[in-house]
């Protein structure tokens, strides 16, 4: 079985992670600091303001900074969070998502009986959602939205322009904004810009124009990242929340009765992995390769579009279902079915009828043999579909 289905790096992480474990042994006797120990805390405000070049003083990390267990649990602890206290009306709070989506958005939104409302990320939209377009009244009933960038399933990346756009839409109508950046530290030319970055660039332009200090830069934002995809570490489950300092007290309530918090001699290791780029670096080059090899192999059965960031290749085979029976059913390779992560549309169709999305978490050379499986297969196009 080659197993393409999820977004796990077979890649190993840095030998010192275990090093640093180790010598934080002595903590495995004691319960987690559920907001995260203060070097942790400092490795993750250090990071981001070294990444995106934020001024010293942006990210207090004893106020705006969650450690969490990976990006999965914390947003599932944001919804529960946002979408359990809706403070607008005594409808259901509505909670915006992409289309396609990352399963745990719309899983974390049931378990809080939010009204979800999907907006399609399609090729003409470049994969990514354009929540401008949401009515006012769906607007006024809003809580929580989200945008992932680099984008889960398709790699899209945001530009400055859309992401300021959906603050300035969350500040007028008064909703949170998760911006899941898990994948932004793999990508193929430029590195993605953060939210956070563009809140200081607001912030800036506000104080400027219209001498405002006394707005919150940070407010109505919460963005999200992980060492799982960055360092190849998704068995680590290590984190964290930057952002809107009254939420990230209120999430950490809520994880403080319903959560687990993220170990001590876990957040040792993690504080180092932050403090590391080297790792970094060479698992990106890796993904480069990858993709390089997909375009030689795949292209030359079907177009191959690389995406601006992520590990996943959004393939339009023409029925996604069928392709993913056949790989499995000729080729023992396991693939993510477009369908599988979207919603239908009114009309029945789901944006993701079409794909297939391939996680390229192998070494190259294990990559390789894969790609061609899977060009044999699709080649032979009468079965699957591919064009229908």
């Amino acid at each position: 079985m080659i197993n393409l289905s999820i977004g796990e790096p077979q890649t190993q992480p840095p030998a010192f992670v275990a090093e640093e474990i180790e010598k934080a042994a002595k903590g495995w006797s004691k319960y987690p600091l559920s907001k995260g120990t203060p070097d942790y805390l400092a490795a993750c405000a250090h990071w981001r303001g070294q990444r995106y070049k934020l001024p010293e003083n942006f990210i207090d990390p004893t106020k705006h900074i969650l450690a969490v267990p990976g990006t999965r649990e914390g947003l599932f602890m944001t919804a529960l969070t946002v979408l359990s206290t809706p403070k607008k009306d005594s409808e259901a709070p509505v909670f915006l998502t992409p289309n396609p989506c990352y399963h745990v958005y719309t899983g974390a939104a049931a378990a809080a009986a939010a009204e979800v409302v999907t907006v399609s990320a399609t090729k003409e939209s470049g994969y990514l959602p354009d929540y401008t377009t949401v009515p006012e009244e769906i607007l006024e009933r809003t809580e929580l939205c989200v945008l992932c960038s680099p984008s889960n399933p398709e790699g899209a990346v945001a530009e400055p322009q859309r992401i300021k756009d959906l603050i300035s839409l969350a500040r007028k109508h008064n909703f949170v904004v998760v911006f899941d950046e898990c994948y932004a530290e793999i990508y193929t030319d430029t590195a993605p810009q953060s939210a956070l970055e563009i809140a200081r660039e607001m912030e800036v332009v506000s104080d400027t124009v219209q001498n405002n200090t006394q707005n919150d830069p940070l407010a109505n934002i919460l963005v999200f990242h992980s060492l799982s995809k960055r360092s190849s570490a998704a068995g680590l489950r290590c984190g964290f929340i930057a952002g809107d300092e009254k939420w990230i007290s209120m999430i950490n309530t809520t994880c403080q009765v319903g959560g687990a918090g993220v170990p001590i001699p876990v957040q040792a290791a993690g504080t180092r992995l932050w403090q590391d780029e080297e790792h970094v670096n060479i698992n990106r080059a890796l993904y480069k390769q990858n993709f390089d090899l997909a375009q030689k192999i795949l292209g030359q059965s079907i177009p191959v579009e690389i995406p601006a960031g992520g590990f996943c290749l959004w393939l339009d085979v023409g029925n996604g279902i069928e392709v993913t029976k056949k790989l499995w059913k000729d080729a023992g390779i396991r693939v993510m079915p477009g369908a599988f992560m979207s919603h239908a549309n009114n009309d029945g169709v789901t944006p993701g009828d079409r794909y297939i999305r391939l996680a390229l978490v192998y070494d190259p050379s294990f990559m390789e043999k894969a790609f061609i499986s899977i060009r044999n297969i699709l080649d032979d196009k009468q079965d699957v579909g591919i064009n229908s």
